[in-house]
């Protein structure tokens, strides 16, 4: 499975970004996809995921609210809607992937069998 992420940007604090998350050619049904990021001299941590068959989502704590991950099947593609972006949400933001989870879609790195390439995220006045 390759994934490739779109939609970063340079973009002001409280502005919007909608990141993109599509596969080259399998369906993303068997799958949970989760967005995480890295910021500089930071560990990669994880932001939402969903699990693509039936839709339930799962969120970190400080992104609920402002970051909303969906899906569009007729597109096979998940998006990160992220609002109120702020200078700390500056990082290389990922999709990733894990076949076939069990229960609630998960926010460790470590569940997740594929990776994209990332797309950077700036916020910056």
């Amino acid at each position: 499975l390759q994934l490739a992420e779109s939609g970063g940007g340079l973009v002001q604090p409280g502005e919007s970004l909608r990141l993109s998350c599509a596969p080259a050619t399998v369906t993303l049904e068997p799958y949970a996809i989760g967005w995480f990021r890295q910021a500089p001299g930071k560990e990669r941590e994880g932001l939402s995921c969903i699990n693509y068959k039936d839709g339930t989502t799962n969120y970190l704590d400080s992104v609920k609210g402002r970051f909303t991950i969906s899906r569009d099947t007729a597109k096979n593609t998940v998006y990160l809607q992220m609002n109120s972006l702020k200078p700390e949400d500056t990082a290389v933001y990922y999709c990733a992937a894990e076949l076939l989870p069990l229960g609630r879609c998960s926010l460790f790195q470590r569940e997740y069998d594929y990776w994209g390439q990332g797309t950077q995220v700036t916020v910056s006045s």
